[in-house]
Parts: C-alpha cells; structure tokens; sequence
C-alpha cells in the first residue's frame, strides 16, 4: 500500500501558475514494513503526525540539502539540522540521507551537507548508524524491525 503524506515546497512551471500544484511525500507499506520518502519538502510539524497516522516508521529517506540561504530555502528545503529533527520526530527510524552531493544547487558547498549533518548528530545525539549518508553506488539493506 502507498499512501501520500504532506509536503512543504512552492510550485511553479510559469510565472502565472505559483502553487497551483502539490508536492507529497510517501509511505510505502509492505507487510509490517512502513518506508517513508519525504520527498522534496521543508521541515514542517506535520512529520511529527507521520507515525501517529500511518504507524511505526521502520526506515526513512530525508533529504539534507539545497538549504542555503535560509532565509530564502527554509520553506522548501530542510538543513541537516531540520532533517535530524524530522529522524527524531517519525521516531527515529533508520534513516539515510538524500537530495545533497549530485551537482550543486544552492549556496551550501557541495560536500557541506554531509559534514552539517554529522555535527546535528552530535548535538541531537543521533548515532551514525541510524542516520546516514550514503556513498554513490553504496546500497542497505533494512534492518530487522525495531521492537514497538
């Protein structure tokens, strides 16, 4: 089963059509397996109700990147900082990294999400091995399903 979830990012293909169209996110359920895909989104407190409408979040996918400047990005994209918050607020589900490290998009050198990510896991006391970043071509496999 797939059910769409909020996201948070403006839209536009023209200038005469500004947010005409909606941006989501996922979960995806198979079996007892709930993943869920942020998609492009900013941080935003409907994560927090995620797990409370569709269940336990066994792995998510959050993006880090294109977040500079803030004062311009924080409505449509989260920092790493944000994305540790969100981990924490879908209850800290293994996690890995996504929209950072391909080309760059933003004011936020390239390889700069990573490294900012790393600090918010210090802070927020986020192990590495919940939430992480993975290399090009690296894959994972989901863990066995934390106990409820």
């Amino acid at each position: 089963m797939v059910t769409a979830t909020p996201a948070q990012h403006f839209s536009a293909r023209t200038p005469w059509d500004r947010n005409r169209a909606l941006w989501c996110g996922f979960v995806l359920q198979a079996g007892q397996r709930r993943i869920y895909f942020a998609g492009d989104t900013a941080y935003a407190r409907f994560l927090r109700e995620i797990p409370d409408r569709l269940g336990r979040i066994d792995f998510a996918l959050l993006p880090i990147g294109a977040y500079e400047p803030r004062w311009f990005m924080k409505a449509v994209h989260m920092n790493p900082e944000e994305a540790v918050q969100a981990h924490i607020d879908l209850g800290g589900p293994e996690t890995v990294a996504m929209h950072f490290g391909t080309f760059q998009l933003t004011a936020e050198g390239i390889d700069a999400p990573q490294r900012a990510l790393e600090q918010a896991q210090r802070e927020q006391q986020v192990s590495p091995s919940r939430f992480r970043a993975l290399e090009f071509g690296e894959s994972t496999r989901l863990e066995k399903p934390i106990a409820a």
